[in-house]
């Protein structure tokens, strides 16, 4: 690379760099802009929330991009995911466009009004060549993804799969799916801090969250003592609408949810313990414990709601066995251990670990995160596929060094 095009580039970063600092400077002078979108779709305190860690990760753009060296890229096609919308704004359309000359996005159609609130606010701010492309996803796929040197794509893996179909060899495809995300609390446990810490969790935005834990499994030796704890702490929360910041839950947003886990409650019935009411005229749902052994083999689904699926595993070997079966390890992306840190190293082979604490307290938008499970997320390039934790920056660094364009 010449020394003039060096420059050109450096100045570039600097000029797009300045664009996302006065995102940044809306987001924390124009705050409540911002939280009257986000709370049509979220709670007050995950609203709050994810600006929150927008403004943490905005703040870390330049130096990511700097230390990363992705080069710049032409062209770039985003997928984006139904929830966090302003977060996945920041992580999939403001810091790519520091070294992507264009990028094209098609928010999911659940929040595709919200979005382009969001967006049409965002733009008149940043003047960023991120293009809302307000098409279906045939029109998408045909005149922005197939072009594309980098696609992302957030959501259902068998959808990922129909588009990874349709690309070229050389287009960089980066996929973002689902992680079962197991809290695994040993007989060590201090069982006051996993309760916080699975409340806090699995209430995020009244479940609504891809992080939450869609399985607890517990030691049979404290099982018992932790569902009743579990039990009286969810008693004293309090339901609420979306903009009261008192609120511990609100309403379901995403209405396939309430019939899905309906018929999720209604076929295991038998294994609620606390909960399972279900109002679908003002779309709340009861936080909802369901209790019962590893043994008895209980379907796991993605709940997307205020739902507690407790489980009690013998012993290690019968809890290791079960974690390394394929349906877990095609969905490992994050794992919480609390207590039997034994385990740590077993875990770490396919999960992002935590250890007496959340996914939440370690994500940080600027450093790579997920798993080594296929249906979690994955990386596709030259008809290779890889599944590890990803930073789409250390990606594009990594897979596209060969090349780097600037218009």
């Amino acid at each position: 690379m010449s020394m003039d095009q060096k420059l050109t580039e450096d100045l570039l970063l600097l000029e797009r760099h300045g664009a996302v600092l006065r995102c940044l400077n809306y987001l924390m002078t124009q705050r409540q802009e911002v939280l009257d979108i986000l709370s049509k779709i979220s709670s007050y305190r995950a609203a709050n929330a994810e600006i929150d860690s927008t403004i943490m990760t905005l703040q870390g753009a330049l130096e990511e991009v700097r230390n990363n060296k992705p080069g710049w890229q032409q062209s770039m096609a985003v997928f984006m995911p139904s929830n966090v919308i302003l977060y996945s704004y920041a992580l999939y359309l403001l810091i790519p466009s520091l070294y992507v000359n264009e990028i094209a996005f098609r928010p999911a159609s659940y929040v595709a009004e919200h979005v382009g609130l969001l967006h049409e606010k965002l733009q008149a701010v940043h003047g960023l060549p991120i293009h809302h492309q307000k098409v279906s996803q045939k029109v998408f796929v045909n005149e922005y993804v197939k072009p594309a040197d980098i696609v992302v794509f957030t959501g259902g893996y068998s959808n990922a799969e129909q588009i990874k179909k349709q690309l070229r060899k050389e287009q960089l495809y980066i996929f973002f799916g689902q992680g079962i995300n197991p809290f695994i609390i040993g007989p060590d446990a201090d069982l006051a801090l996993a309760v916080t810490d699975v409340i806090r969790m699995r209430l995020f935005n009244s479940g609504q969250d891809c992080l939450g834990p869609d399985i607890i499994l517990v030691h049979q030796e404290v099982a018992d003592t932790f569902k009743n704890l579990l039990i009286e702490r969810v008693q004293g929360l309090t339901y609420g609408h979306n903009q009261d910041p008192d609120a511990h839950y609100t309403p379901i947003f995403y209405k396939d949810t309430l019939y899905s886990v309906s018929e999720y409650f209604n076929t295991h019935d038998q294994f609620i313990v606390y909960g399972g009411g279900i109002d679908f005229r003002t779309k709340k749902m009861d936080p909802t414990i369901l209790y019962s052994t590893l043994d008895e083999n209980l379907d796991i689904i993605e709940y997307f709601s205020p739902v507690f699926n407790v489980v009690s595993y013998k012993d290690d070997q019968q809890l290791i066995q079960r974690i390394s079966s394929s349906y877990f390890s095609e969905r490992a992306m994050g794992c919480s251990l609390y207590g039997s840190e034994h385990l740590s190293d077993i875990l770490r082979r396919k999960h992002t670990l935590t250890i007496n604490e959340t996914l939440e307290d370690v994500d940080q938008g600027n450093k790579a995160f997920g798993g080594y499970g296929t249906m979690s997320n994955y990386i596709f390039h030259n008809n290779t596929l890889v599944s590890k934790p990803i930073l789409i920056s250390a990606v594009v660094a990594e897979y596209l060094q060969d090349k780097r364009t600037l218009v």
